[in-house]
């Protein structure tokens, strides 16, 4: 017996996030089916508004609301590190960790030549821009411990490696080969911003 026609629809919009699979969907619309009117318009109106409410840093690429960037904010960050990043999500899971309190930079994704990401993903050109015009003194690399991760971190070490004033270092101890930043836990993070790896130019 097939599922009325607007239910089927919800399970199929549910099953568009990450990991929830066909019975997780069946199981969320049918929670859903619970709730009251009144909390299933404000669910509506909060996914409605968020291209509007939340927007990329056109500094940094990190995630803010209308009060501003809290990533850029100069009374709260040590101005001479920058910490680059693959996604906004990241800045988020490194700050948890209460191990950097620097500025970060958005690439917005990593090398794939298989998936056919080449070297304009990363935008370099906003990176050495910001390097210019501010006094960073260290560029910390913090990408995903994937192949992926590697290709991009080596490809931007080499791009910025004719900076000699510049220290170039990528977290190395402590984070798993294969594992998401995002999935590490803040101990670990911790260390592996301790124990970072300093290029050399």
């Amino acid at each position: 017996m097939q599922y009325p026609k607007h239910l089927q629809k919800l399970i199929e919009e549910l099953k568009r996030l990450p990991g929830v699979g066909s019975k997780s969907a069946e199981r969320f619309a049918f929670h859903m089916l619970e709730w009251t009117p009144e909390q299933l318009a404000a669910m509506g109106r909060t996914i409605q508004q968020t291209p509007e409410r939340l927007h990329c840093c056109d500094v940094c690429g990190c995630l803010q609301d209308d009060d501003g960037c809290s990533f850029c904010d100069p009374k709260k960050r040590q101005c001479r590190m920058l910490c680059v990043i693959s996604s906004p999500r990241d800045a988020f899971a490194i700050d948890s960790s209460n191990s950097y309190r620097g500025l970060y930079h958005v690439l917005g994704g990593l090398l794939s030549p298989i998936d056919g990401r080449g070297p304009e993903v990363l935008h370099l050109d906003r990176l050495t821009r910001r390097l210019e015009t501010q006094e960073i003194e260290e560029v910390v690399i913090a990408l995903d411990a994937t192949l992926d991760g590697d290709a991009t971190a080596h490809y931007i070490r080499d791009s910025l490696g004719e900076l000699p004033q510049l220290r170039i270092s990528r977290l190395a101890f402590g984070l798993p080969m294969g594992s998401s930043i995002d999935y590490v836990d803040g101990d670990t993070l911790s260390r592996a911003f301790s124990g970072r790896q300093i290029y050399s130019n």
